[in-house]
């Protein structure tokens, strides 16, 4: 048998756990895409807070297969958004269909990501493959996808805007990151302030009924 230590017991009266979820929802349904970014800097240690955050995640088998990659150096950042855009540029001048490109229209985006160097950071999220010093890991993807989704809500609890990037391919990330063969790149996420004029899509999610079945 495994070591084991006591469940955490984090049961709630009724009324608050309907009132901490429920306010916790209004918050995040807040949640926008931002691409217009201020140069105003992340207060210190909230990114650290928010990769703990993240890497606090259920993962298959607990390997925990992922590797956050906090990026302020301009240089670097400036490589990244050359590299991206290049491979934008093939995405939006030949690869994509046409029909990929009319869903994509109403957001107004194209080959030209000004965030990657504007944000005040980037956090560059990579998969953790088999390695000399990694073990294999399990449902990999839906491990680091989890865990991308609690790094998004711990960085807007902390008032940040943020922007999800998956270029295509992204080999490049690792390249330039240094970073070893076995970590793949899974996301970049650009965090910041929005700028004074930022704008977004007028957009309406989907209402509950439209997403939760019940059986």
């Amino acid at each position: 048998m495994p070591d084991t230590v006591p469940a955490p017991q984090l049961s709630l009266p009724d009324d608050e756990a309907r009132a901490r979820v429920a306010a916790f929802a209004d918050d995040l349904v807040r949640r926008r895409t931002v691409r217009d970014f201020s140069s105003r800097p992340v207060a210190a240690g909230v990114l650290e807070d928010a990769v703990r955050a993240a890497a606090s995640a259920p993962s298959g088998a607990h390997v925990q297969p992922w590797r956050f990659v906090v990026v302020t150096d301009p240089t670097v950042r400036r490589r990244l958004r050359e590299a991206a855009e290049a491979e934008e540029r093939e995405f939006y001048g030949r690869r994509a269909s046409e029909e990929w490109l009319q869903a994509l229209a109403h957001l107004g985006t194209d080959a030209t990501k000004p965030f990657l160097t504007d944000a005040a950071a980037l956090v560059v999220v990579f998969e953790v493959h088999q390695g000399p010093d990694s073990p294999k890991p399990y449902y990999v993807k839906e491990s680091v996808g989890i865990a991308v989704g609690f790094l998004l809500a711990a960085l807007h609890q902390a008032g940040l805007a943020t922007l999800t990037h998956t270029p295509s391919p992204m080999k490049f990330l690792g390249e330039v990151l240094g970073r070893p063969p076995e970590e793949r790149a899974f996301v970049v996420v650009a965090v910041g302030h929005p700028a004074p004029d930022a704008e977004v899509p007028a957009l309406e999610r989907k209402r509950l009924d439209q997403v939760l079945v019940r059986v």
